[in-house]
């Protein structure tokens, strides 16, 4: 099962996409907010399309204990119209923490601070999309699915 994850941002969205096998993550693109939902949305359609996607994983910002913030609330609603647009399901995936992986794994790997913030946000939707693609497999191996 091919998969699109999205790290949504004010600002930008940063996009991953998994291999056909549904193991893999990797960065696929940053889309720069266009000012109008709208049309956000139909360029992450165009993406479904594109890279023959059966589903949107959207990193939801939890609060560091769990609970439903502004952000998050914002997310879910996101999601929501999402999934009117796209055509798959879309789900969401608590997100706590992965711009701080993604950021430390761009910092260990060399990348210098400019470089690194034009790369971030498709980095950490990555992370988010390998973080769910891992537990789909390990509650396949445990007979869920």
């Amino acid at each position: 099962m091919r998969v699109l994850a999205l790290d949504l941002g004010s600002k930008r969205i940063g996009v991953a996409v998994s291999d056909r096998s549904g193991t893999l993550a990797s960065p696929l693109t940053v889309l720069s907010r266009s000012g109008r939902t709208q049309t956000d949305h139909e360029r992450i359609r165009a993406l479904v399309v594109e890279e023959e996607a059966e589903r949107v994983v959207v990193g939801l910002p939890l609060s560091m204990d769990g609970s439903i913030g502004k952000a998050a609330r914002a997310a879910i609603n996101e999601a929501e119209a999402l999934s009117t647009v796209v055509g798959v399901p879309v789900e969401t995936l608590d997100e706590r923490l992965t711009t701080v992986t993604a950021d430390r794994m761009l910092l260990e790997s060399g990348m210098r601070g400019q470089d690194r913030r034009k790369v971030i946000d498709k980095v950490a939707a990555a992370v988010i999309l390998q973080t769910w693609l891992d537990a789909r497999s390990a509650a396949a191996g445990r007979g869920g699915a």
